[in-house]
């Protein structure tokens, strides 16, 4: 069990970055449904050629600092907690690019296949300090760390109403 506080800016892209030059270090592609939204209680599997993780993951409050407890989940149990969701899973295209600073630039593509699909991107900090100190490359669109309108768990219950 990962128990740790996470420190993240987000900021809305137009698409996957492919001319900055910044190595490709993980591609996955991403399930992940909310079995509550406050506090967030989130189940997730994640493929890569190295295989699928199931990860169910508990967050707290918060937007630029929150704290985040991550645990693995063996796939039967990560089946049975997907049966409960009232919406279909969300569906994330995942990369992980690095940055020149050293940073990890998280990409997704959500819902890449419907007409509510958007992009965005994630750098993760040690501190709130270092997070002050990042200069976003010009890749990156609006900053939307603070928009408590701008998450995940939000998307999903705009999916859940579109349930019929």
């Amino acid at each position: 069990m990962e128990n740790l506080m996470e420190i993240e800016r987000k900021y809305r892209i137009n698409g996957f970055p492919d001319h900055e030059g910044w190595p490709l270090i993980k591609a996955a592609l991403v399930y992940q449904g909310y079995l509550a939204t406050h506090p967030v209680v989130r189940i997730r599997s994640q493929q890569t050629d190295q295989g699928t993780d199931y990860i169910l993951c508990f967050k707290g409050e918060g937007t630029l600092v929150r704290q985040e407890i991550e645990m693995p989940l063996q796939m039967e149990i990560f089946t049975q907690l997907s049966e409960l969701l009232p919406a279909p899973m969300v569906r994330k295209d995942y990369r992980v690019y690095q940055l020149p600073d050293g940073h990890h630039l998280e990409c997704s593509l959500v819902d890449g296949d419907t007409p509510e699909a958007f992009y965005y991107a994630e750098v993760e900090f040690g501190s709130v300090e270092e997070s002050r100190l990042f200069v976003p490359p010009a890749f990156l669109g609006e900053e939307v760390t603070e928009d408590p309108d701008f998450s995940m768990s939000q998307y999903w219950l705009k999916k859940v109403k579109q349930v019929p």
